[in-house]
C-alpha cells in the first residue's frame, strides 16, 4: 500500500509539471503521473508455465496556448525529465493550430466531492502463493471431467497502482486502486470433437473473487457442453445473450451514444436524443460511487465529476457519454465520462437464466461472440456466435459457426426481457439479455 507521504511527493511532481508549463508561457495545463506494481502467475499442466512481477511509471503533461494544444510524456520522474517534457509538450503546441473547442474543462465541470469508493484493497500475495493458487486452479479443472485432455493454463494476477491528476484550474488529486483476477482456460476432447473455453473472476477486493477451484471448474464445464457442436440452418429465431456476451451489446449502444462519434456524425443514434431507442420497460443508467465496483470514479480521466443518472429511462435516449472536447463539439456540458463509463447498469426484468429460457421457448442461447462486425455509422451487426439450440425452454445441443446479423436499431427495440443474473466483472453490468426474433445464419 502507498503511503499518504509517497502519494504528496507524488502531487509535488504533478504540481511541478504545471507550474513549469506556466513558466514557459502555457496559458493552462494538466497533468497526470501513475505508478503501478503487480504480480502474475501462470500454471499450466501442473506446473509453473510462467511467474512475472510489473512495476511501472509515467507522467504526462497537456499544455493549453490559448486554442492550442500539446502534450507529451516519460517514464522518467526527475526535475531535469519534467522539464524536458514540458518543453516537448509546448514545442508541439506552438505548432499546432488552434481549436476552439480545445482546453481544461470549466471549472465548476470539476469534482468537488471524494467519497471513499472501497477500491484499494491490497493482496498479500508472494510468488508462492500465487502460484500454488494457479496450481489448484487448473487442477480442479483438469480433475472436473475425463474430457478436459489439455489446458491453455489458469493465471492469477494482483494489481496495485496509484494515479494523480492535477491541472492549472487547482484540482489535485490522487486515487489508489487494486485490480485482482483469477482466469483459466482448458481444452476438452471427445473423439473428433475438440472445444476450448474459459472463466474469469476479476475484483478489486481479493476476497470478493470467486474461489480458484469454482474457477476452474466453471471453465471445464463450459468446455465440455461445447462437445459435439453443430452449425444451424439459416433462420429468424429468438436470441438469448447470456449475461457474459450481453455487454456487448451494450458496449455498442455506448459507442453509438459517445460524444466522439456523435460530433463526427459517425453513429446511427444521431439526433436520436428525446426519441425511443429502446422498449419502454428498458432503463440504462450509470452508478459511478458504487462501493468496491470495477468502474467507480469520483472523477474522470480530466477531472470532471460524473454523476449518477439515467442514460436511457422508459426506453427513451436521456443523455449521451461526453468528454470536455466532444461536449464542446456537440454544443453541451461534459457529463464526466472523459476515459468511460463508470458502472453502466440495466434493470432486471426479475427473470433468473432458466425462466429466462422457458420464456425463450425455441431459439438461440449466445455464451461467446467472434468477430468485430458491428458498424457504428449504420449499425449494422453480423458477429459470428456460439452458444446452444433451445427447445421447450431446455438446453438441446451446442451450435458453432452461426452468424448473427441485423440492425442494432431493431435488436435494441426488440428486447423482451432482462435476466437478474447480472455480470458485475466490468464497466457494464448486465444480466442476460432476450431478443425477439434475429437472423441467424449457419452453414447450412
Amino acid at each position: 500500500m502507498y503511503n499518504q507521504d509517497a502519494i504528496d511527493g507524488m502531487k509535488n511532481i504533478v504540481q511541478e509539471l504545471l507550474n513549469e508549463a506556466k513558466k514557459r508561457g502555457a496559458s493552462a495545463a494538466e497533468a497526470g503521473l501513475s505508478q503501478e506494481t503487480g504480480l502474475s502467475a501462470t500454471a499450466r499442466l501442473g506446473d509453473v508455465e510462467s511467474l512475472e512481477h510489473h512495476c511501472g511509471q509515467s507522467v504526462g503533461v497537456t499544455v493549453y496556448f490559448g486554442q492550442k494544444k500539446g502534450s507529451a510524456s516519460s517514464n522518467d520522474w526527475s526535475l531535469a525529465s519534467i522539464k524536458e517534457t514540458v518543453n516537448a509538450a509546448c514545442s508541439i503546441a506552438r505548432y499546432t493550430g488552434e481549436d476552439a473547442c480545445a482546453g481544461l474543462p470549466e471549472a465548476e465541470w470539476l469534482a468537488t466531492a471524494f467519497p471513499d469508493l472501497d477500491v484499494n484493497h491490497p493482496w498479500s500475495l508472494d510468488a508462492d502463493a500465487a502460484i500454488a493458487l494457479a496450481i489448484e486452479c487448473e487442477a480442479a479443472a483438469r480433475a472436473y471431467h475425463p474430457a478436459i485432455g489439455n489446458s491453455e493454463g489458469a493465471t492469477v494476477n494482483s494489481h496495485q497502482g496509484v494515479q494523480v491528476l492535477g491541472n492549472s484550474l487547482g484540482f489535485l488529486q490522487g486515487l489508489e486502486s487494486t485490480r485482482h483476477a483469477i482466469s483459466c482456460s482448458v481444452i476438452a476432447q471427445h473423439e473428433d470433437s475438440m472445444q476450448r473455453d474459459y472463466w474469469y473472476s476479476v475484483a478489486a477486493n481479493p476476497e470478493q473473487l470467486e474461489a480458484v477451484a469454482v474457477v476452474g471448474a466453471k471453465a471445464a464445464e463450459r468446455a465440455v457442453r461445447r462437445l459435439n457442436a453443430r452449425s444451424l440452418s439459416t433462420r429468424q429465431c429468438p436470441v438469448l445473450y447470456a449475461a457474459e456476451a450481453a455487454s456487448g451489446l451494450l458496449g455498442s449502444f455506448i459507442s453509438a451514444v459517445s460524444g466522439g462519434n456523435l460530433y463526427r456524425k459517425s453513429s446511427f443514434l444521431l439526433d436520436a436524443l428525446d426519441t425511443p431507442v429502446f422498449p419502454e420497460f428498458i432503463r440504462i443508467y450509470e452508478q459511478p460511487f458504487l462501493k468496491a465496483a470495477l468502474g467507480s470514479a469520483a472523477y474522470d480521466a480530466e477531472g470532471v465529476a460524473p454523476r449518477a443518472r439515467d442514460i436511457v429511462s422508459e426506453g427513451v435516449l436521456r443523455g449521451y457519454v461526453l468528454s470536455t472536447y466532444s461536449a464542446r463539439k456537440l454544443g453541451l456540458k461534459s457529463t464526466g465520462n472523459a476515459g468511460g463509463i463508470h458502472n453502466l447498469g440495466l434493470d432486471s426484468s426479475g427473470y433468473d437464466l432458466p425462466a429466462l429460457l422457458k420464456l425463450m421457448g425455441s431459439g438461440l442461447l449466445v455464451t461467446e461472440l467472434m468477430g468485430q462486425g458491428v458498424n457504428t455509422v449504420t449499425g449494422d451487426y453480423s458477429r459470428g456466435a456460439a452458444g446452444f439450440w433451445v427447445e421447450g425452454g431446455e438446453l438441446c445441443y451446442p451450435v458453432e459457426e452461426i452468424t448473427i446479423a441485423g440492425n442494432l436499431r431493431d435488436m435494441f427495440k426488440s428486447i423482451v426481457a432482462v435476466g437478474n443474473d447480472t455480470d458485475c466483472r466490468g464497466s457494464i453490468r448486465t444480466g442476460s439479455i432476450l431478443l425477439g426474433n434475429v437472423s441467424v445464419a449457419g452453414s447450412r
